[in-house]
């Protein structure tokens, strides 16, 4: 115990020793209403990998590209992906991974691997790789509302004019282009 009063003498900062605490408040940023100005972005999927398409498509629908991001506040942007049916998987693992669905009965877990979802829902392998990503709750859900997954080439929000987010998958960072 001496030992620590000694070090607690010894630095500049309050001891908890002395019970003497400077009065310092740190304040979380929460961006307002008006700061939020949100963006809308179009990734081409045709080619990519699937875990790195999403990855940069929940960094973006979460805002963490924008000076005032908050983990507590939806700040993000809009996006739309096309030609999400020409995802590419690893090798081998597009008949291993399985997605899976609940009836909610008993016996009522059903599965399908990720051919099956191709061919039936090609939209909703991307989507459910990115809903993996956001935040759970109602938070992720209205981050999940402003991703728009297309599985051919054409989408019918020309009239927001997205911008082009290319996505090269052996590249650190995106480059958003004009």
């Amino acid at each position: 115990m001496a030992l620590y009063s000694y070090f607690c003498s010894v630095r500049a900062a309050p001891c908890r020793l002395n019970n003497v605490y400077p009065e310092v408040t740190v304040r979380t940023f929460t961006p307002k209403p008006a700061d939020i100005e949100r963006e809308w972005f179009e990734v081409d999927a045709d080619g990519a990998v699937l875990g790195r398409v999403a990855s940069e498509v929940a960094s973006i629908l979460r805002g963490k590209h924008k000076p005032i991001f908050a983990p507590h506040v939806d700040t993000g942007d809009h996006v739309i992906v096309v030609n999400a049916s020409k995802v590419a998987m690893p090798s081998g693992k597009a008949d291993k991974k399985l997605y899976y669905r609940h009836s909610g009965y008993p016996g009522g877990l059903t599965s399908r691997n990720y051919t099956e979802l191709l061919v039936t829902r090609p939209d909703e392998a991307l989507r459910r790789a990115v809903k993996g990503m956001l935040p759970k709750g109602p938070l992720g859900r209205s981050m999940l509302r402003k991703l728009k997954v297309y599985a051919g080439p054409t989408h019918p929000h020309g009239a927001q004019q997205p911008k082009a987010l290319s996505i090269d998958p052996r590249a650190t960072r995106t480059s958003r282009g004009a």
